[in-house]
């Protein structure tokens, strides 16, 4: 099975972003969407999330720099499942202006989470 890297969707009048086939199954524990270090969207497959985001966002408790991390992810994150069969989650409206985005997406991987970009 190829890896998909890239990815272009339209948002449905819900906000509903569709994953596509081949990347359900990662999301299968369910998403995590944040806020990115610049003006856009980080998609994480929540097991990812728990395993190597959670524990680097706790460090020590008066390390600044830590902080600063957890304000930037933590501002606005939601946590979904995908809805059955059709492999959707719906996207909350501050995340979207935030990053630009008005109903055209591209997902770009990188690593193991993808950036949610305006098309």
């Amino acid at each position: 099975m190829a890896t998909v890297d890239y990815f272009e969707r339209k948002l449905d009048d819900k906000r509903r972003l569709t994953i596509p086939p081949e990347l359900r199954d990662k999301f299968s524990s369910g998403a995590v969407i944040t806020r990115g270090f610049g003006k856009y969207l980080h998609l994480y497959p929540k097991d990812v999330w728990n395993n190597l985001v959670e524990p680097r966002l706790d460090g020590d408790i008066l390390d600044e720099r830590v902080a600063d991390l957890n304000v930037q992810f933590r501002m606005g994150k939601i946590e979904q499942s995908l809805d059955g069969k059709q492999g959707r989650i719906t996207i909350e409206q501050h995340l979207l202006d935030y990053a630009g985005i008005k109903r055209d997406v591209v997902a770009v991987g990188v690593g193991r989470y993808w950036r949610l970009i305006p098309a």
